[in-house]
């Protein structure tokens, strides 16, 4: 029987690689199962063998640990240098696509908010 080890929605590339790395180096089986083509399904990494997820999932968990420890020092020291990106320095990177993004919000704030107002007027007639 198989059991979910590891969730993939919003993992990474290189985060599910390392995971896979780490089953593998381990010597432990599993599959994986897709998003699917509408993105309905639930992308995970399964185990085949039940009685391996203890130590998979003990492993997993280490592995997390040192990442987020990893991933901490790597913003600390892009912080401490002034390299890491901010909101600014994506909105200069990619201007025209911020501006698209920001004038949809802006119709979709506003169509929700006329329609309530909307339902609200027909409703007090």
């Amino acid at each position: 029987m198989s059991k979910i080890l590891f969730k993939l929605n919003g993992v990474s590339d290189d985060e599910a690689n390392e995971v896979r790395a780490l089953l593998d180096d381990n010597d432990i089986d599993y599959y994986e199962t897709t998003a699917g083509n509408w993105g309905v399904s639930l992308p995970v990494i399964w185990l085949k063998d039940v009685t391996q997820f203890k130590r998979a999932r003990a492993l997993v968990d280490e592995y997390q640990k040192a990442r987020t420890i990893r991933m901490r020092a790597e913003y600390a020291l892009l912080k401490k240098e002034g390299k890491n990106k901010t909101l600014f320095d994506a909105i200069k990177e990619k201007p025209v696509q911020f501006m698209i993004h920001l004038a949809v919000s802006v119709v979709v704030v506003y169509l929700s908010i006329r329609l309530v107002i909307d339902i609200g007027e027909i409703g007090s007639e």
